[in-house]
Order: structure tokens, then sequence, then C-alpha cells
């Protein structure tokens, strides 16, 4: 299934940019006066292929994970959090329910690897491929192909949404201890010094922080062997949240869809689809820059500009949620803005 997804991956439509682009210069104002949203526009336009463009309709997807690690204490908080982060979402209570309400977005909470079986959890989507990833300081988080079929079910959630007709799709992720695998797939795959992509995650003081640098240098080392490529890499260091991110991004960008990614973590699985298909990138909105250390990296090393600047370091979606927002603000003024030749108005004049 994976690499029937990245084969049927195309470039976005530079011909559909081009006429977005021409309507963007012909609205009443100042040609590129309206900054960062003419080019988010433009790049909607290019994916969907539209001038003038449908309004997005909008999925979030909330992956839940549990990790091994998080018995080294690399956390502020215990593993059982996770299960009740969960039934908070489920109850629609929870930081993302309350933003993707006003984005006109719905969310769906997928438990991907879950170390609790919520057998009687009304609305959680179950696609479980393990109970929590091993200890990646000891040993791989996952088989291979336990992460294939993690980054399966994120793809069965891209077809999902496009059969339900979205157009655009969010990233989401719950998992406590999940910025130590993601920081580990930030200095695998970037590559960067452990040092300078570990952050402090939960609330860490100086001292946890530094022990956590220190676990990620040393599942680096255990896991030395697999780092080569980026599937391997991500069963080794990775999350089973993490890979099921990949997998939505990936097939997001197969069936023509928006993907808006959300902060540090969501971004270490769209980092993996990255490296598997560069393809996807036109398709890829960073919807922010997460206040965890390690973003920067990326963002300088990939050459890309988040949306957003606030912040946060709450995950779920929340920034993604917030961004959706935006980017439909660029598709209305597209859309709905008279254009000078509409008014009979000489451009300049």
């Amino acid at each position: 299934m994976l690499e029937e997804r990245v084969r049927q991956i195309q470039p976005v439509s530079n011909a559909w940019r081009k006429k977005a682009k021409e309507r963007l210069d012909d609205l009443t104002k100042p040609r590129g006066s309206l900054g960062i949203l003419e080019e988010l526009a433009a790049r909607y336009a290019a994916i969907r292929r539209q001038v003038p463009l449908d309004l997005p309709n909008k999925e979030i997807y909330v992956f839940v994970g549990d990790h091994g690690v998080v018995s080294e204490g690399v956390s502020a908080y215990p593993a059982e959090v996770t299960t009740l982060m969960v039934k908070n979402f489920l109850i629609g209570k929870a930081g993302i329910n309350i933003l993707a309400k006003s984005a006109g977005a719905n969310v769906s909470v997928v438990d991907i690897g879950m170390k609790e079986d919520l057998r009687d959890a009304k609305g959680l989507v179950r696609r479980n491929v393990k109970r929590g990833t091993e200890n990646i300081a000891l040993g791989p988080a996952m088989t291979r192909r336990e992460a294939e079929s993690a980054i399966s079910a994120g793809l069965e959630m891209a077809d999902r949404a496009y059969h339900q007709g979205a157009t655009m799709i969010g990233t989401g992720e719950m998992g406590i201890g999940n910025t130590t695998p993601a920081a580990a797939l930030f200095a695998a795959l970037l590559p960067a010094n452990p040092q300078d992509v570990t952050g402090r995650g939960t609330g860490l003081n100086n001292q946890a922080l530094k022990k956590k640098t220190q676990i990620i240098r040393k599942a680096m080392e255990v896991n030395k062997a697999s780092l080569n490529d980026p599937v391997s890499a991500l069963a080794a260091v990775g999350g089973l949240e993490i890979a099921g991110i990949c997998g939505l991004c990936l097939g997001g960008a197969a069936r023509g869809l928006a993907v808006v990614v959300d902060g540090f973590i969501s971004t270490a699985g769209a980092l993996v689809a990255l490296r598997i298909n560069p393809l996807i990138k036109d398709y890829l909105f960073f919807s922010h820059k997460s206040s965890e250390k390690g973003h920067d990296i990326f963002f300088e090393k990939e050459g890309i500009r988040p949306i957003l600047d606030l912040d946060l370091r709450l995950g779920e979606g929340t920034g993604g949620a917030i961004a959706m927002q935006i980017i439909e603000n660029s598709v209305r003024l597209l859309n709905d803005m008279a254009t000078f030749a509409e008014m009979g108005i000489e451009p300049g004049a």
C-alpha cells in the first residue's frame, strides 16, 4: 500500500498556481500586499487545481501512541496521561476540540499505539498496531513491519478523508514522551546534533533535559545500524503516532489534498514522509513554529517558512486548526475580492 501511494504522488500544478497568481495580481490592492496569504492561496489552488476555489472541507486526525522510553524519565508526566487525554478528546473538551470547532474542522481520534485498550470508548477509531513502543534506549521502538503497518493506517485515514469529501486534512498527535522519539528522528534524518533538537517537552528542568539528551544519544547509538533509510529510522527510534502522521502526509498528497502539519512531533512524521518522497513538500502547510527546541533547525535546513509563531507546544493539532482558518481566509480573498478589471480601474491608477 505504501509503495502504491508513493507512486501516485504527482507534483502540484504550476499552471493552476500561475492562474491563481494572475488573479491575485489583479485584485484591488497593490501587488503582493497580502504577503504570505497570497502564497498560501496560490499553493492551495495548485493542489486543488481550481480558480476560483471551493472552500476547504477540513478533517483533523489525532493519532495516539505510547512510548516505552518514558520509563527513562524523559517526561514530566506519567504515561497514564495519554489515556486521560484521549478521554478528554472524545468528550470534546480538549484544546483541539475547541479550536477545530472554531475552524469548522471535524476531529477523529485514532488509537494507533495506545498502551491501554479503551474497549468501551465511543468514537475512537481503532487501528492499534502495537500496545506502545519499546524503549528506544535499549533497542528499536518497533519492527519495520509494525512501522509500515502504522504508516498504512495513516494512508487509510487519508483515503477515508478523501472519500468523505475532505479537501484539507490536519495532523494531530497525543503520546506522553513523544518529543523524545521526535527529536531522535530530527537528529537522524535532518541530520542534526541531538543537543540542538532536544527540548523540554512537557516542562523538564535543566537536569532532566540533560538526561533526555543523553537518552536520545544512547538510542541513536544502540540503533545506529537502522538509521540508514527513513522507514528503518522510524522503526528504530520513532513512534507509532509519528508513523501514522507520516502516512497521512503521504496519503494526502497522493489524493490531492492539502495537508496542514501541526507542531514539533507532527513535523517529525512529515520529515519521514519528505524523506520517502520529496514531492509532497508543496502539499504540506506547516502551521507554526513550536517553542520546542529543534523546530527552528528543521525550518532552516528545509527552507520552509511556517505560517505562525505563537510559542505553542501543546500538540494535538491545535496549531494546525488555527492555520486552517488562515488558509481559508486566503482562499476567500482570492475568490471574493473584486479585481481591477471588474471595477474598471487600471492597476496602479
